[in-house]
């Protein structure tokens, strides 16, 4: 027995230490909790051991070996404490600010090597102009939302995380001004490669991902929903729209049906993905109550893209606008 519940206790601190390196893990184990379930299983399994009760070390044997469970018990963190665990440390160090500083150059090197990658491919012609500028807003925002698990849940972490696309804010005022030119940067965020398209649609983009991180951050499933409508929905609604919507919506010759119906799909399924992958840190809570919720902004945003006054506007205006406000209401 005793041997048993010494090697339980060294898995015990072994996982402990793990447990360390990321924070913002959605299991809540404490030390006691262990020890305790421990010592209940060996427990447990003694009375059901088929060996004489007047042999200890034959019933401690047969308990580690064959009744001895290796599943670490833990519970879910209630969402009221969720934020203040995960704020504690961030992911790369202890020094709350070293890790954030550390995550936030990791993650502008993702981003910046991301634009770079489409812009060199819309300078080398690989691909149609508009089909490269799609594929720019699809994968920016999807790809800089993976990263903050990677910073701390205050309000340090929201705001260095926000700092990355609110720096390419600037970058996009300044290539649509006309103070600096970037051609791989401008062929690869315009439709027809004129600098002023950046003032319009990419502005629109950058900032709402940047008010998104600051404002509602990831514990948040309306910044989940505004960023995965703008980003997967309004994306493929026009490289689905534009390769097979012949048919036409009837208020909106602009628009085709299988690009309305390729926003909603796929604005719902980011927003289920990105909500699995933030319900595994503990951010937010995975329910199929939840994913309704999710499909009807994006029905709602879909609808809203769909109508003349978001081609009169720009989608990248409207659809943010729309998520945000539907999901102020259902979440």
């Amino acid at each position: 027995m005793a041997a048993a519940a010494a090697a339980a206790n060294i898995t015990a601190v072994i996982y402990l230490s793990f447990n360390r390196v990321n924070p913002n893990s959605p299991t809540d184990l404490r030390p006691q909790q262990l020890q305790r379930s421990f010592s209940a299983n060996i427990l447990r399994t003694t009375r059901v051991c088929p060996v004489s009760s007047s042999s200890s070390p034959a019933i401690a044997v047969c308990n580690t070996l064959t009744k001895f469970r290796f599943g670490f018990p833990y519970r879910r963190i209630s969402p009221r404490f969720r934020s203040a665990r995960a704020a504690a440390l961030p992911m790369f160090s202890e020094n709350p600010v070293v890790g954030d500083v550390v995550a936030s150059a990791l993650t502008g090197g993702i981003a910046l090597s991301l634009l770079r990658f489409w812009g060199e491919i819309a300078k080398m012609g690989v691909l149609d102009q508009k089909l490269n500028r799609k594929l720019v807003h699809v994968s920016i925002g999807l790809v800089f939302i993976l990263c903050w698990p990677m910073f701390s849940s205050g309000n340090r972490g929201a705001v260095l995380a926000a700092l990355i696309p609110g720096v390419n804010i600037i970058k996009v005022l300044l290539l649509g001004l006309g103070v600096y030119e970037d051609e791989a940067t401008v062929k690869s965020m315009s439709r027809f490669g004129d600098h002023r398209e950046l003032l319009k649609g990419p502005l629109y983009y950058a900032t709402t991902i940047t008010l998104a991180c600051a404002l509602c951050w990831r514990t948040s499933p309306i910044a989940i929903a505004a960023i995965c409508n703008l980003c997967a929905g309004d994306g493929l609604a026009d490289i689905m729209g534009r390769r097979f919507g012949s048919k036409k919506l009837p208020y909106n010759k602009n628009k085709s049906i299988v690009g309305s119906i390729s926003m909603v799909v796929a604005g719902f399924l980011a927003s289920i993905g990105y909500m699995h992958y933030f319900s595994t840190f503990g951010y937010v809570e995975e329910s199929w109550q939840m994913a309704y919720r999710f499909f009807v902004v994006s029905l709602v945003a879909a609808l809203v893209e769909s109508h003349p006054i978001s081609t009169e506007l720009d989608d990248n205006l409207t659809v943010p606008l729309t998520s945000v406000l539907v999901g102020s209401f259902v979440f």
